[in-house]
C-alpha cells in the first residue's frame, strides 16, 4: 500500500483558475450569487420517541420517522450535557443514516454515553431535539449473544426488486481496446471484457455505467468544429459484444470546447471544465446522440439512460457553480431530448448525496424534463430520496423521477484495505437491503480492479474498488452480490430478534413459486470500519426458524459462508506468503480456490407444526446463506 495513495478520489483537486464571463452572465440570468445554494430543506424537526437499548459491544438506538427527512445524523456525548458531536464511522463520506435502528459500535462496554439524533436532507442536517438517552454497551460473555430469524414460508411471496443488478459502475470504457501490457503482465481488454461478463452472468447486471464519454480517444474535434465519434464507435462495438448496456455520462469536455483545457482530473486527465459556448456543448450532446441511434438503432439507443456529468459538487469535477451545472444539465437533456424524448436523461450524478434537491427545483421552476435523479455515497447506507421525487411529481403533475445511486461503495479512498475485506461483504447486504424500499437502483462501484484513476494497480491486493482482482479472483463483496442474486423466487416475512436485531443481524428470505425452495440469507456487520478486521463482542449464533412449511416434509439443507475463513480470497494469498503478484503457480491455486464456501448439512424434517429450526455460528463480519430444498 502507498501512503501517498491513501487519498479519496474526491480529494484530487487542480490547480483553481479564475471563471471567465460565462459564469457570470449565467449567474446574471437566475440573480443567485456564485456559492449560494438553489433550494434546501434543512431545518426538519428532530425525530421524537428515541430509545436505547443496551447491547453486547454497542448501543441500539431506534426513533420515529420525521417526513421530509432523507435521513439521519446520530449525535453522541459524554455526558447529558454534551457537546454532542456526530458519529462517524470512518466510512469515508455521507454521516446520516437512512431510517433506524442503529448500532452504536464505536463503544467501550461499561462505559455510558449519551445519545440526540437529528434529521438530515441534502441541505444538512437539521437541530437537535431535546429527546436524549443513555446507553452503556455490555462486555462480551463466554459465549456469543443468540439472535433468533423468524421466517414465514407460508406468506404470501413479494417480488424482490434487482437493486443491485440493474447497473454496476466500472472504469472508462475504453480499456476494452487497449492493446498494450496491463498490471502484473494482464491483458487488460480481455480480463476487463471476461469481469463484465461475470457480473452478467453472475450477478445478473444489466447495465454499465462509466466515465470519459467524450474523452480524446473518443470524441475529436476537427478544425471545422465537426465532431467525430470513430473512437467511441470502436468502444462502443467492443462494449455492447459484452451483451450488456451503457449509461451515457455526458463528461468529460473535449479540450476544443472546455473554457480551461487545462483544467483536468486523474491520472487520464479527464476536463473537468464548464464549456466556453453552451451552445456547442449543446451541439455535443445532440450529435452524439443522433450519432449513436444511426449507429445502433434509434429503439435501442431509446433504452439507455443519459446521465449529465459525474460528481459537479466537488471541485475536483467541476470548475464552475451549482448554477452552471444546472444550465449544463438543462442544455444537455433538451439537446437530448430534442433528438429523442424517449431517451431518458438525469442528473445531477452527485457526491455525497448533495444536490438533488436543488436540480429538481430548477427543474421545477424552468420546467426542464428529468426522467432520474442520481447521487453517489459511501461506506454507508443509501439515504431515502423519495420524499423529494414524490414532491416534484406532485407539485408538477409529471411522473415520479427514479432514484439512481450511480455510485455506492465501501470506501471513497483509493487503495484501502477494506475493499478486500471480508468487513465489506455483509456492508453490501445491509446497503443493498435497505435499497430495496428506496431506490431503484445501488450500482456498485466498480465490477473489476481495472481502474487507474489514479494510477494502476500495484500488486494483486492493492484495496481496489472492484468487485473482482486484476485476473478476476472474487472477493467477498463479490459473493456477497452472489447470494443475492442466486435468492430463488419472491421475497417472504424474515424477521430479526435478540441482541442487535435488524442493526448489526440482519436477513432476507425468498420462496420458489412452486414452494420447493426456501432461501434465508444472514448477515452479520457494522458500518464502524474501526472493526474492519472483526471484534469479537459482535460476533453471534443465529438460530434460523422457518415456520410454515408442509408437516412432516424433508428438506436438503445447504450452506454458504462468507467470514475470514470461508470464500475469502485474500486470506489465500495472504497464506501463500503474499507479495505483489502471483507466478504461474500461485495463479493455479488461487484460481482453484476461488470458489464460494458450500456445505451440505444434515437433511431435516418439518415438526407437525411445519417448522424447521437450524442453529448457525454468525461471526462479524460474516454471512450464512441457507437453502433448503424439498426431496
Amino acid at each position: 500500500m502507498h501512503p501517498s495513495c491513501m487519498r479519496s478520489h474526491r480529494e484530487v483537486t487542480p490547480a483553481m483558475t479564475e471563471k471567465n464571463a460565462a459564469r457570470l452572465d449565467w449567474e446574471q440570468r437566475i440573480g443567485l450569487p456564485s456559492d449560494q445554494p438553489l433550494a434546501g430543506t434543512a431545518g426538519l424537526p428532530a425525530p421524537t420517541g428515541l430509545r436505547s437499548e443496551d447491547g453486547t459491544g454497542h448501543v441500539l438506538l431506534d426513533w420515529q420517522p420525521v417526513e421530509g427527512a432523507l435521513g439521519y445524523l446520530v449525535h453522541r456525548a459524554d455526558t447529558v450535557d454534551g457537546p454532542y458531536e456526530p458519529l462517524d464511522h470512518q466510512g469515508g463520506d455521507v454521516l446520516a443514516v437512512p431510517a433506524p435502528p442503529y448500532a452504536d459500535t464505536l463503544v467501550e462496554p461499561g462505559r455510558g454515553y449519551w445519545y440526540k439524533v437529528a434529521s438530515w436532507t441534502d441541505a444538512g442536517a437539521g437541530p437537535l431535539g431535546a429527546d436524549c438517552v443513555r446507553g452503556c454497551p455490555r462486555a462480551p460473555g463466554l459465549r456469543p449473544p443468540e439472535v433468533t430469524v423468524a421466517v414465514d414460508a407460508a406468506a404470501p411471496a413479494a417480488p424482490l426488486p434487482g437493486v443491485w443488478n440493474r447497473m454496476i459502475g466500472a472504469e472508462h470504457l475504453s480499456m476494452l481496446v487497449r492493446d498494450e501490457p496491463g498490471p502484473g503482465g494482464s491483458d487488460v481488454a480481455r480480463e476487463y471484457a471476461d469481469a463484465l461478463g461475470l457480473v452478467r452472468d453472475e450477478l445478473g447486471v444489466r447495465t454499465v455505467r462509466a466515465h470519459g464519454t467524450f474523452l480524446p480517444e473518443c470524441v475529436a474535434v476537427a478544425d471545422d468544429g465537426s465532431f467525430d465519434f470513430s473512437g467511441l464507435d470502436e468502444v462502443y462495438d467492443a462494449f455492447l459484444a459484452t451483451g450488456l448496456k451503457p449509461v451515457i455520462e455526458l463528461s468529460f469536455m473535449p479540450a476544443a470546447l472546455a473554457a480551461d483545457p487545462e483544467y483536468t482530473v486523474f491520472e487520464y486527465k479527464g476536463i473537468a471544465s464548464y464549456p466556453r459556448s453552451w451552445e456547442r456543448w449543446g451541439e455535443l450532446c445532440r450529435e452524439l446522440t443522433v450519432h449513436l441511434r444511426e449507429r445502433y438503432g434509434a429503439d435501442e439507443v431509446a433504452g439507455w439512460e443519459f446521465e449529465v456529468w459525474n460528481e459537479a459538487n466537488l471541485e475536483v469535477f467541476w470548475n464552475g457553480t451549482q448554477a452552471q451545472y444546472h444550465l449544463l444539465y438543462e442544455t444537455a437533456v433538451r439537446a437530448v431530448k430534442d433528438v429523442d424524448p424517449r431517451i431518458r436523461v438525469g442528473g445531477p450524478g452527485s457526491a455525497a448525496a448533495k444536490w438533488v434537491g436543488p436540480l429538481l427545483e430548477h427543474c421545477r421552476e424552468q420546467d426542464v424534463p428529468i426522467d432520474f435523479v442520481s447521487t453517489h455515497t459511501y461506506g454507508n447506507a443509501p439515504l431515502d430520496f423519495r420524499p423529494q421525487t414524490r414532491s416534484f411529481a406532485e407539485t408538477t403533475g409529471r411522473p415520479e423521477p427514479e432514484i439512481l445511486w450511480t455510485e455506492w461503495g465501501v470506501t471513497p479512498t483509493h487503495f484501502h484495505r477494506v475493499s478486500d475485506s471480508v468487513f465489506s461483504a455483509p456492508f453490501v447486504l445491509r446497503g443493498m437491503k435497505s435499497a430495496l424500499a428506496s431506490t431503484d437502483c445501488l450500482a456498485y462501484w466498480v465490477a473489476t480492479d481495472h481502474f487507474e484513476e489514479l494510477g494502476r494497480p500495484p500488486r494483486l491486493f492493492h484495496g481496489g474498488f472492484g468487485l473482482l482482482t486484476v485476473g478476476n479472483l472474487r472477493k467477498p463483496r463479490y459473493w456477497a452480490l452472489r447470494l443475492l442474486s442466486g435468492l430463488a423466487g419472491g421475497r417472504i416475512p424474515a424477521a430479526v430478534s435478540g441482541d442487535g436485531a435488524e442493526a448489526l443481524t440482519e436477513s432476507l428470505a425468498t420462496r420458489a413459486e412452486d414452494a420447493s425452495t426456501v432461501d434465508v440469507l444472514v448477515w452479520n456487520g457494522t458500518l464502524d470500519q474501526t472493526k474492519t478486521d472483526g471484534a469479537a463482542a459482535l460476533d453471534r449464533t443465529a438460530t434460523v426458524v422457518v415456520e410454515g412449511l408442509p408437516a412432516d416434509a424433508r428438506y436438503a439443507l445447504t450452506l454458504h459462508r462468507v467470514d475470514e475463513h470461508h470464500s475469502h480470497i485474500k486470506a489465500v494469498w495472504d497464506g501463500m506468503g503474499g507479495g505483489d503478484w502471483p507466478d504461474a503457480r500461485q495463479w493455479a491455486e488461487l484460481r482453484a480456490a476461488d470458489r464460494l464456501s458450500e456445505e451440505a448439512l444434515e437433511t431435516v424434517t418439518a415438526g407437525p407444526d411445519g417448522s424447521v429450526s437450524v442453529t448457525v455460528d454468525l461471526p462479524m463480519p460474516g454471512i450464512r446463506a441457507l437453502r433448503l430444498t424439498r426431496v
